[in-house]
């Protein structure tokens, strides 16, 4: 399938009650309103192709940089192609939820999102965290460094409540993913959601939420879920 063969599929499964969804979360036009999960099929049919995935992604519609995400071949991009990606970032859903998850797929996304991670801009922070989020939820814990790991538990814990919006969201989850699949660090994990305490993080004209890591690693840990592991990061 060609550039203009995917759109006009994505167009085809685009519904209006999703679009005014993905817009009150900070997507902008040009966008279809796709259901993640409807893309299944079409992701099924195409499977990896770097080449299609880099025009999807160049068009700025959210559902064609979504889907490319999806069919993209994580293994063929340099740092200088994530930077990019990142740049066209333009709201958390593509830089925490496309950028973030094909960069965890990288051998480089370590050294990418630690350079995010320092970066000070809200959406490269927020994906770095977040890259390691998927890195920790995927990956072996012999894969980690449990020094680094826990100077970053050690980070959040002074610095998440002046942080940005997302980057507070980002945080947050980071502290919950090394208390449910980071094993070496459960315990500091647990202490470190502890002094943290409630996050809040503004959304716009949207009520504020109230994150706390805490609750939602108890919740894991009453469901026997410490040391879980996602089979694929990727859908």
């Amino acid at each position: 399938m060609d550039l203009e063969m995917v759109m006009q599929e994505l167009e085809a499964l685009g519904k209006d009650r999703i679009k005014k969804t993905y817009i009150s979360n900070g997507a902008h036009e040009p966008l279809f309103g796709v259901a993640t999960g409807k893309m299944k099929p079409l992701a099924k049919n195409i499977k990896r192709n770097q080449p299609l995935a880099e025009q999807l992604y160049a068009t700025g519609n959210y559902d064609a940089m979504y889907f490319a995400g999806i069919i993209a071949d994580p293994m063929t991009m340099t740092e200088a192609d994530f930077e990019r990606w990142m740049d066209a970032a333009y709201f958390y859903m593509l830089s925490d939820y496309v950028v973030a998850v094909t960069l965890a797929e990288n051998d480089i996304a370590q050294d990418v999102a630690d350079k995010w991670i320092a970066n000070g801009e809200e959406l490269r922070m927020s994906a770095g965290w977040s890259c390691y989020c998927w890195l920790l939820g995927n990956r072996p814990d012999g894969e980690f460094s449990t020094s680094k790991i826990s100077s970053m538990l050690d980070k959040v814990e002074s610095t998440i409540h002046d942080s940005p919006d997302r980057t507070k969201s980002a945080m947050n989850n980071f502290i919950y993913t090394v208390g449910i699949s980071y094993l070496p660090l459960h315990e500091k994990a647990v202490e470190t959601a502890k002094v943290v305490g409630p996050v809040e993080v503004r959304r716009g004209k949207k009520k504020s939420s109230i994150l706390l890591a805490s609750e939602n690693i108890q919740k894991d840990l009453d469901r026997g879920q410490l040391g879980f592991k996602r089979k694929n990061v990727r859908c």
